[in-house]
């Protein structure tokens, strides 16, 4: 099988927010939800696809502050891992921390998360959309951040665990330098060079490259 899979940068960070597909015209998986769902509804749209679950890699706003709009509108589940549940119960105090306590108007409203969440656990696979995606969890950036392997096709979906040339940062709330290296020695580097690394921020990139050239990784992780 060799996957459809769509992106777009979407909201003020620009996120990376993925659609991902057997082939047109039919079931997907949308990983990612920020607030800017007509992005993500185009995207659905001119692929003529309908989405069967939301993955979330992680609570950061920015990545899952229009969880709750894009389960109202397409009646799907959100999978989120529960170390995060706390994140996203508060997304205001997200946008606070952000704009140093005051929050612009434009920005008030339409950031609620979904009553309730499909819990992610480490080493599960989720088969959704004819796809199987394996489930890492990758405690660092944020406590229940994960990344979701589809080994089939040699991809990562990473998140914000590892960019083109740099790692996600963890001066955030809950953010862990040391647990964050840990994961992407031992659950990360782990995974084959040849596999495509699809970040929540940036281009694509692949583990060979990182691994070679990223300075961050330098020393971590080599097979």
């Amino acid at each position: 099988m060799s996957l459809l899979i769509d992106g777009r940068s979407l909201w003020l960070a620009e996120t990376n927010c993925y659609v991902i597909a057997p082939d047109s015209g039919g079931p997907c998986v949308v990983v990612d939800a920020p607030s800017e769902l007509e992005g993500i509804a185009d995207l659905l749209a001119r692929n003529d696809l309908y989405p069967e679950a939301l993955l979330l890699t992680h609570a950061h706003i920015d990545h899952a502050g229009g969880a709750g709009l894009f389960t109202d509108r397409w009646a799907v589940k959100a999978y989120l891992h529960p170390d995060d549940e706390w994140l996203a119960a508060d997304p205001l105090s997200q946008l606070r921390s952000l704009f140093g306590g005051l929050i612009p108007e434009w920005l008030e409203g339409g950031f609620d998360p979904p009553d309730s969440w499909m819990a992610l656990e480490h080493g599960t696979t989720l088969s959704l959309a004819g796809i199987d995606f394996d489930v890492v969890h990758t405690p660092g950036h944020t406590p229940g951040h994960c990344c979701f392997h589809v080994s089939a096709e040699g991809v990562l979906f990473a998140g914000d665990q590892l960019f083109a040339g740099s790692i996600g940062r963890t001066d955030l709330p809950g953010g862990n330098y040391d647990q964050l290296m840990t994961s992407m020695a031992t659950r990360v580097l782990t995974l084959s060079d040849e596999t495509r690394v699809l970040p929540g921020h940036g281009p694509a990139t692949t583990i060979a490259r990182e691994r070679l050239t990223n300075p961050f990784l330098v020393g971590l992780g080599h097979r």
